[in-house]
Formats: C-alpha cells, structure tokens, sequence
C-alpha cells in the first residue's frame, strides 16, 4: 500500500474562472522528522527475517503474505504496518472533516477511480450535461501534472478545480479538504471527485465522500476485478464503460461484471458509454436517487 511510497505532496490549481492565481503550492501535513529511516545497505538474503512473501510452487512469488500486505525493501512488516496505521489514521480525520462539511451544505460527493484511460473524463463531461437543469455539479480533477481534465470539465460550465499530485499516485482527504474549501461547492449539490488514474492506492484513502464509483473499460480485460480487488471491494458501483466498442473486441462482458460480483457481491453494476450515452439515463437516475436517500438520512440524523 501506498502509505510507505512517500507520496502526498500535491500542487492545487485553482479553478482559472472563481480565482486568478494558478497554484496554492503544497500544503504541510505536520509531519515529523524525528523518527528513525532505516536504509541497510549490505543486506544479505539467507537471513530469516520476514519480507511478507511466499513462493508458491506455481511459480509466484507472493508479498502480499505479510501482516502489511506489501512489501518494501528494508523495511520490516511491523514498521509498515506502524507507519500505515498512522498515514490512515490522519486521513480519515480529514475525511471525517470534509463528510461534515459536505453534509452541512447537503452536497453528494462520489470519488470517482479507475486504472488510466477507462474514460472517466468523458463520462463526467457527458453526466454533467445530462444533469444540468436537474443537479449542480462542481468537480474535483486528480492528476500527477496538468490541468487538462478541469479543462475540459469546464467547458461544460461546471466549475473544476485541478489536483496535481506530482510523484503522488493517489488524492488524500487533506488534499480534497483544501479543493473544497477552494471550490466552495453550491448547497444540495453533487460533487464528482475524480481520482489519479490508478486501481491500487485510491481504494484505502477515505476522501470524505458518499460513495466509491469504479470505472472500467471494455478494452481492459475481464480479469480486472480479480487482479485489484481491492478497489472492486470498496466501490459500490461499476461502471463498464465503452461499450461502444464491443463489436470490435473480444470481450465478455457476463465474464466480467461475474468476477467483479465475485469480488463485492454487493456491488450495483451499470453497462454505459460516453461516446453513444447508452447506460447514461440509468446512471443519472442512480445519483440522483442515491442523492436523495443519502439527504433523507442526514436529515434523520
């Protein structure tokens, strides 16, 4: 996991429209630098200590074994375990900060993840569209460089706001806390947060929204699901996507909504295109219902 990479400084670009300056500049995350970084050098390997891996007699070398879950050299599985308890720990304070936030204005936030090129642009361009006059959007774009996704959000005429996450991998709930304060949602409406392309580090980062939606393409094969499950388990929807391209791949779509069902038997799953807009109504009418059972609820709490 991702919370012993280092990543999570992130450059935010303003929304060029609600504010003239282009950058905000990383934000400090009060992170201390009096504990110890191991770094061994001349680290023998016919030593009994434990790296979190398995060799299987198929041929697999297995790192996901250890109490961590992963792997990093030089580091031991207590450590790691140590130092992600205490990345997530602060993480879901901040989530816990924005869900407040966003309940306060009644705004419904999805996070939206995927693996790069599974077209979640596209498709938030064209839900934004069919929205309009129905729910306001604003949206939050995750990248490692560029603004061109909000860009393109913006042509819509929803405002957009730009994440750049530099060598970072994945959006936090710091990062989105200060994007919100910036971005300054509309009350009672929707606030799509689309994440770094990547289907690993984004499924443990709580960002304080309503729902995980995962979108996968047609062109990705249908073991997707099987390889990251982790994602698959905590999103609540999947969109498969591109399904205007069907009748050109080889590609079984039963197989693969199967595996994911496999994977989060509770997961809801849409079949959508945001070239052709097949699924779209169905996808509009899941937020919108989503959005308002989840404002019946806070209104009961």
């Amino acid at each position: 996991m991702c919370s012993v990479c280092g990543c999570g400084e992130a450059e935010i670009v303003l929304d060029k429209d609600k504010a003239g300056a282009h950058a905000h500049g990383p934000h400090g995350h009060d992170h201390p630098h009096d504990h110890d970084h191991d770094h061994p050098h001349d680290h023998p390997h016919d030593h009994d200590h434990d790296h979190g891996h398995r060799h299987h007699d198929e041929g697999v070398i297995d790192y996901g074994q250890g109490a961590a879950g992963a792997h990093a050299p030089g580091v031991s599985q207590e450590r790691m375990v140590a130092i992600e308890r205490d990345v997530m720990s602060k993480n879901d304070a901040y989530a816990r900060d924005n869900r407040r936030a966003l309940a306060a204005k009644g705004v419904f936030a999805l996070n939206f993840v995927s693996s790069p090129g599974s077209g979640k642009t596209a498709l938030l361009a064209r839900t934004i569209e069919a929205l309009k006059g129905r729910l306001a959007v604003s949206v939050i774009e995750g990248d490692q460089q560029t603004s061109n996704d909000a860009e393109r959000i913006r042509a819509t005429g929803a405002p957009a706001i730009q994440i750049n996450t530099g060598k970072g991998c994945h959006l936090d709930a710091h990062m989105v806390g200060h994007a919100i304060e910036t971005l300054d949602p509309e009350p009672n409406s929707a606030l799509f947060i689309e994440n770094v392309g990547n289907l690993v580090c984004p499924a443990g980062f709580d960002l304080g929204e309503a729902h995980k939606v995962v979108v996968l393409s047609v062109t990705e094969g249908e073991d997707k699901p099987l390889k990251y499950p982790d994602m698959f388990v905590a999103a609540d929807l999947l969109l498969l996507n591109k399904s205007d391209l069907l009748p050109h791949l080889d590609f079984d779509v039963g197989l693969c909504l199967a595996n994911a069902l496999r994977i989060n038997p509770h997961l809801q799953t849409l079949v959508v295109s945001a070239k052709t807009g097949e699924g779209l109504a169905a996808f509009v009418a899941w937020i919108e219902t989503s959005a308002a059972r989840r404002a019946a609820a806070l209104a009961k709490a």
